[in-house]
């Protein structure tokens, strides 16, 4: 058994923690998780199952999109409803307040990261410190959010919805509670569900039940995603038979020979002249050659 199976995590379990249930289903050990999420949030959660774990650290695509509910007026240590309130505020927020800082949180942005975060810093874990009632200072991180928008929003009670699609690292409660600030009121985030990571979507996950009920009926397989769907968001490359066979080996193939080859793209996923997928190769322009990256067939 190889492949993506895409869980719909449950709140209140850690990606940890879904990784061990899933191992009590599938009675297998092999099993990795592309993208940590926090046990209040859901959503997609892509699991490695055997052979495919050993591209767990190697997914193209970091994108990811969320929809957060989010209440302006508060301030918690956590950023998020589930921690200690610390301040509050009557200030009225309008639709058309947020909407005007938006842009401040969009595009390239520094981000720090919560204390209540796994972020190490002198080889601590924030979390630790921060259930010390330690608060140390946290170097900026460069993120990238795509769009931010306000899908709901309810100005009696400052409370809403946001749809925000964004890169690898980003702190989506953290951009809550710094819109927040910027508008003087403060916020927190009071739910969170991921509805896409790296390519793979809510609509294509599924439940500890369904996984369970696929198990008992000797169907599990078809709830299994292709490895080479990890790398959908590459180039492909389609070899000859006799490229096919050296490839597979090891050998380096001459760039000039190989077709498709762009010159400003240097990953590509590659198949085999019988339409099979075989893994991941980078192009080296300045020796001319196709390499192996991973070989996963």
């Amino acid at each position: 058994m190889n492949g993506i199976l895409c869980v719909n995590k449950p709140q209140d379990f850690t990606s940890f923690d879904v990784i061990a249930k899933l191992r009590g289903i599938l009675r297998i050990k092999r099993l990795g998780h592309g993208g940590t999420l926090d046990p209040m949030a859901m959503g997609v959660l892509p699991v490695f199952v055997g052979n495919a774990t050993r591209v767990c650290d190697m997914m193209p695509d970091n994108s990811k999109s969320y929809r957060a509910g989010f209440q302006f007026g508060l301030v918690s240590d956590t950023q998020d409803i589930t921690g200690k309130i610390l301040q509050s505020s009557d200030i009225p927020v309008k639709l058309n307040d947020i909407e005007s800082v938006i842009p401040d949180f969009t595009g390239d942005i520094s981000q720090i990261p919560p204390m209540y975060s796994a972020v190490q810093v002198n080889g601590q874990r924030l979390y630790d410190l921060a259930r010390q009632g330690v608060e140390v200072e946290r170097p900026p991180r460069n993120v990238f959010i795509e769009k931010i928008t306000v899908s709901e929003y309810n100005e009696r009670t400052r409370s809403g919805i946001l749809e925000i699609y964004c890169g690898k690292g980003t702190y989506v409660r953290t951009i809550i509670n710094d819109i927040g600030l910027k508008l003087g009121c403060g916020g927190i985030m009071t739910s969170l569900v991921r509805t896409s990571s790296g390519g793979f979507t809510l609509d294509e996950c599924h439940d500890f039940d369904e996984i369970q009920k696929a198990k008992n009926e000797n169907c599990i397989e078809n709830l299994i995603l292709p490895i080479e769907r990890v790398f959908s968001s590459l180039e492909k490359l389609h070899l000859s038979e006799v490229q096919t066979r050296m490839y597979r080996n090891g050998v380096k193939l001459d760039l000039a020979r190989v077709d498709n080859i762009r010159n400003n793209i240097t990953e590509y996923s590659v198949y085999g002249y019988d339409g099979k997928f075989i893994g991941v190769a980078r192009a080296d322009f300045e020796n001319n050659i196709l390499c192996v990256r991973k070989n996963l067939a």
